[in-house]
């Protein structure tokens, strides 16, 4: 978020906002908040952009476990995006990537 706002734009930016962004520029995106297929206008947003979003079911993991689960999948995670279209959310665990949304 950082390197495309600015630390302090990117702080404080909402999500539908970034994911709009995201999915305008055709980009994969990476998260750790899986409650966002519960939320209708970030969902909306999702669906409206055809979003390929790959996030992590465990937010509590420290920075160093998050980046070891996304290195452990990454050929799981490029695999799945180049071949499926979105919209998706797609569930990181530490030894898969399962869908999460829709089912």
């Amino acid at each position: 978020m950082a390197d495309v706002y600015g630390e302090r734009i990117g702080q404080g930016l909402a999500d539908e906002e970034w994911l709009r962004d995201a999915g305008e520029r055709g980009w994969v995106v990476m998260m750790k908040d899986a409650k966002i297929r519960y939320r209708p206008a970030e969902l909306q947003v999702l669906i409206q952009h055809g979003l390929r979003t790959f996030c992590l079911t465990n937010a509590n993991l420290r920075g160093a476990e998050m980046a070891e689960r996304l290195v452990e999948n990454l050929a799981r995670i490029v695999r799945i995006a180049e071949q499926k279209p979105g919209p998706y959310i797609y569930g990181v665990y530490s030894d898969a990537v399962r869908p999460l949304w829709p089912r």
